[in-house]
């Protein structure tokens, strides 16, 4: 039986945890075996650049945290070494990042994930991080959003530019008739 001290302080990293699934928008769970030193400090360092929090976890301490963040259908999958990575502002950039690190090293694979407090599988963390950035993606919706603009504005113009050869045809033949 662990003593009253260790299991207080279990009790308050799963109280750390669970705040933290809680905040985030995403979460992709990853299983690091097989990962070097050198490489995890780079992926944690790219990581932590694109404002996401890693951190290799417990099975059993992420079980409680996921549980008490009301995250269903990921028990499945906390088996073998285990990671997370959260992000409270960008929903693609773990997946991203992390899909990007599983493609080059054959070890490391993404084990499933969360999005917005939903259960997301693999295939899902997947998809996600094949989504341009968010930047990208306002661009593209303000780009379709401005051609029907740009069309109206040239038919109008095309309308005005009418008006004023009319007007000036009129204006010329009253001008001979005179």
């Amino acid at each position: 039986m662990p003593s009253k001290k260790v299991l207080e302080e279990k009790k308050q990293q799963v109280a750390d945890l669970s705040e933290k699934l809680k905040a985030a928008h995403t979460g992709v769970v990853v299983n690091y075996k097989g990962i070097t030193v050198a490489d995890d400090t780079k992926l944690r360092k790219e990581l932590r650049e694109s404002g996401s929090n890693y951190k290799v976890v417990k099975n059993t301490l992420l079980r409680l945290a996921l549980k008490e963040a009301g995250i269903d259908g990921l028990d499945s999958i906390l088996e073998g070494t285990t990671a997370i990575a959260v992000n409270t502002e960008d929903y693609v950039a773990p997946a991203k990042i992390l899909n990007t690190y599983a493609e080059k090293n054959k070890n490391f694979t993404i084990k499933a994930g969360f999005i917005d407090g939903k259960a997301a599988t693999e295939a899902e963390i997947k998809t996600l991080a094949t989504l341009p950035s968010k930047e990208v993606l306002v661009a593209q919706v303000l780009r379709g959003l401005n051609g029907p603009i740009s069309g109206f504005v040239t038919v109008l113009n095309g309308t005005m530019k009418g008006l004023v050869v009319a007007l000036n045809a009129i204006a010329e033949k009253q001008q001979q008739t005179a």
